[in-house]
């Protein structure tokens, strides 16, 4: 299958009505045979978002607990995110995932992007990192399928999950207890998780790394947890994925770091400057964000820090 450095000219794997319709009786799951799998189903596979929980429309993060459901969202409340002008909406679990499927696309050898379709609430995208010591999920998505389990599971299923920030942790509890695996998330940012389950495990410090030389780096500005990941191996001088703790523009000629994206509300000059001196060490020529135009696969250093450097003049 080839590859292109630009994500919207690859092709994607999308579900077909009739390709994926899990039932008692299915006895097979086939997928486009550029992946060459053909997976044994399952019939009683797990439903993995329970069916009494509700996610925000605007921000898609799931919530278990009525005292957070009763009024506005405590995310959606905070001025790094908003409450849309009809006031707060919910989702319910049983209504994503009949209007809602995932598309899965490779991005690298080692690395497929996962977004949600049509979009819901934010609509950020998960990475899916393949390592020999075992594979991570970078940030996460609300809505996880069947096909996604199935599809996660033919590539050797996750050892962990990573995420950048709070506006991603959607139902990453969903994600962690089907692949059994830990959620990885900086200490700044605890007092953000509304549904903390065991498998939440909290860092903190400048870094933590992982295996095969990727690092989780806490950057902060957005939140005084958000990170970044440093996957060297993914290209020639090595990836960062960053969520949107580092803004792309739509031209991939600009980076910006701001408190707060969707209200324009930017960061102190110093922590600019305090973050530049953060990334300066770090080896890599490719940023890849949130979204799914913004990929800077040439040269993303010298773009991030001549970005900074107009901040600062």
């Amino acid at each position: 299958m080839g590859l292109t450095h630009r994500i919207n000219r690859q092709k994607p794997y999308r579900k077909k009505r009739s390709e994926f319709i899990f039932a008692s009786a299915l006895q097979t799951l086939t997928i486009p045979s550029a992946f060459g799998v053909t997976f044994a189903s399952r019939p009683n596979i797990k439903t993995p978002t329970t069916m009494n929980t509700l996610f925000c429309s605007t921000c898609g993060i799931q919530f278990n607990d009525a005292k957070y459901t009763a009024g506005d969202c405590p995310i959606c409340s905070d001025d790094r995110q908003y409450l849309p002008p009809n006031g707060q909406a919910w989702t319910k679990a049983v209504d994503l995932k009949k209007r809602h499927s995932n598309q899965i696309t490779r991005v690298s050898d080692s690395l497929y992007q996962i977004i949600s379709v049509p979009k819901f609430a934010i609509g950020q995208r998960a990475f899916l990192i393949l390592t020999p010591s075992g594979n991570i999920l970078w940030d996460c998505i609300s809505l996880l399928d069947e096909t996604t389990v199935e599809f996660i599971n033919s590539k050797g299923g996750l050892k962990a999950i990573a995420i950048s920030h709070p506006h991603y942790y959607s139902s990453m509890n969903d994600w962690a207890d089907e692949f059994d695996c830990p959620i990885y998330i900086h200490q700044n940012d605890q007092e953000y998780i509304y549904t903390r389950e065991e498998r939440v495990s909290l860092w903190n410090g400048t870094e933590k790394e992982l295996w095969d030389s990727i690092r989780i780096i806490n950057i902060g500005g957005h939140y005084p947890g958000s990170c970044i990941l440093s996957v060297p191996s993914d290209s020639p001088e090595g990836t960062i994925l960053c969520g949107d703790t580092f803004f792309i523009s739509p031209s991939r000629r600009h980076v910006s770091v701001m408190y707060s994206y969707p209200n324009f509300i930017p960061v102190a000059l110093s922590e600019i400057e305090r973050i530049n001196g953060i990334m300066k060490p770090i080896p890599f020529d490719t940023l890849r964000g949130a979204f799914d135009f913004q990929d800077i696969t040439t040269n993303a250093k010298e773009v991030l820090h001549t970005s900074f450097a107009k901040f600062l003049s």
